[in-house]
């Protein structure tokens, strides 16, 4: 069936493919300014001091507990990143509506820190609350350590606060004071035990839990390129990642690192309505440049097929198909996608339907010019084959078909020549044409083709494309005003999980 349609094209089908390079405005030469969590401060001020030497930004960064320095973005409105400690202090950040984009940096864990080799012997709750036994705390109202711990520990933790030698507002002033010998115990993060030269003691309630520190891009930056650049060298493995791996970090891998990323893009000709501008809208403010091919997705499909595998550098990061029959052709690289959009398939005619027509039956009458896109090139040709195919009127249609062309769009030039009696485009083709144009409805049942989006399991930018996944969703009514139907609040499905209809399983 469809695996018949994954031919390669001669040499001219694929010269046609038209390649546009989305470049974002030059970048502006300024300092960017980061409000960062303390405890993450060492790999932190390591990897602004690289990306200053590699890139000549300068990063100027500030350093407290969480909660702290979320006030003083919610009063100043000011900066470019905050890279908060804990899930719990993001969430609040959102609340707020001061931040944007989030880039998970490393995973960390609360455990209960002692002195090297433990000489108190402390060895859980009860001995902490032991009067003896003097404990460092974070304050749950200036620390994501403070707040996470509380919430863990719940009446333990009223108890333990009350006997608590110190409570100070960041991690690492209760890790500095255990370091020094003025304290016995301190919770902390994970990663602040080797910054330290402590030690772990056993505490059961803290063992399960993890925390990721994220760098989220600030609502109110005025330089968002350069803020997503930062973000971005954070996260590269060969980046930021590195060197939070060398100061015990657990990193949370990125992309790859490049100053101007290229993302690849194929997209059926369909969504090229809804989607161009918002394309050139997402690589300004990455401050990228994108790759875009539109095309019928039998091309696509083809052109992937011909390249052999995903190691091609010109494959494909994103694919936005007409429907989701032609994601099972390319299922290993993309075994995931999320249906983002719905689009009417419609006869159309010119306006008064001179020919009377009213199904597709009639398309069949002698002496009819009908337009149909090819089936081996097209998503909407395809479905169009099946559908005619599947009520016994293919061989009838196919015999007045003057043109089978790629993409709709040609077929609808053509009508507005004057070529054409009818032809089977997508309904937003004509949508915005009423005057010249009306649409005969199909039969329910076979009328609609859903639009799904993919990222490749193996893209060297596969957090990119989810971004761009994200942007897409939050422009939903770039789509509906470009007459799609949305459906992009649906939760992912596997590429192996589509189930066609019978009538597109035909040989």
């Amino acid at each position: 069936m469809l695996k018949k349609l994954i031919i390669v094209l001669c040499l001219s089908a694929l010269v046609a493919v038209a390649w546009v390079a989305l470049k974002p405005a030059k970048a502006r030469s300024a300092q960017l300014t980061v409000f960062c969590a303390a405890g993450i401060k060492k790999p932190i001020e390591e990897i602004a001091a690289a990306y200053q030497k590699d890139t000549g930004v300068e990063v100027r960064l500030q350093f407290g507990g969480s909660g702290t320095l979320l006030s003083q973005l919610k009063i100043a409105k000011q900066g470019d990143l905050f890279i908060a400690a804990d899930d719990g202090a993001l969430a609040d950040a959102k609340k707020l509506e001061v931040t944007r984009e989030e880039f998970s940096l490393v995973v960390q864990k609360p455990v209960l820190a002692v002195a090297k080799g433990n000489p108190r012997h402390i060895d859980g709750l009860a001995a902490l609350k032991s009067p003896e036994i003097k404990l460092a705390l974070a304050n749950p109202e200036a620390a994501s350590i403070g707040r996470v711990v509380k919430k863990l520990l719940g009446a333990d933790w009223d108890a333990l606060a009350a006997k608590a030698a110190v409570m100070k507002p960041t991690v690492t002033e209760i890790a500095a004071d255990l370091s020094l010998g003025a304290v016995d115990a301190a919770i902390v993060w994970d990663s602040i035990i080797p910054q330290f030269k402590l030690d772990v003691a056993p505490l059961p309630e803290l063992d399960k839990h993890e925390e990721r520190a994220t760098a989220a891009v600030l609502s109110f930056s005025q330089q968002p390129a350069e803020a997503l650049r930062f973000a971005r060298y954070l996260t590269a493995p060969e980046k930021g990642g590195a060197i939070f791996q060398k100061q015990g970090f657990k990193a949370v891998p990125g992309d790859k690192w490049a100053a101007r990323p290229d993302l690849i893009i194929y997209s059926g000709g369909v969504n090229r309505l809804a989607i161009e501008k918002l394309l050139q809208q997402f690589a300004t403010r990455e401050g990228i440049t994108m790759t875009t091919v539109f095309n019928g997705c039998g091309i696509l499909c083809a052109s992937m097929k011909t390249m052999e595998d995903s190691s091609n550098p010109k494959f494909p990061d994103v694919y936005y198909a007409c429907d989701v029959c032609f994601v099972p052709p390319v299922a290993e690289q993309f075994p995931e996608a999320v249906l983002l959009t719905e689009a009417e398939i419609v006869i159309a005619v010119p306006k008064g339907n001179p020919q009377g027509i009213h199904t597709l039956a009639d398309l069949a009458r002698p002496g009819l010019r009908v337009g149909l896109c090819n089936a081996e090139q097209s998503t909407i040709g395809f479905l169009t084959r099946s559908i005619l195919k599947s009520m016994n009127l293919l061989e009838s249609v196919s015999k007045n078909a003057s043109s089978q062309v790629p993409t709709a769009d040609f077929l609808v030039n053509q009508m507005r020549t004057g070529s054409l009696d009818a032809a089977v485009v997508y309904g937003i083709n004509i949508s915005n044409d009423k005057e010249h144009f009306e649409a005969i409805p199909l039969p329910a049942d076979k009328s609609k083709a859903v639009q799904p989006f993919a990222v490749r399991k193996d893209s060297s930018y596969q957090q990119m494309g989810h971004r761009l996944l994200a942007f897409l969703r939050e422009n939903r009514a770039s789509f509906e005003a470009a007459g799609f139907a949305w459906k992009g609040e649906t939760a992912p499905i596997k590429s192996a999980d589509i189930v066609l209809p019978e009538w597109l399983k035909q040989k």
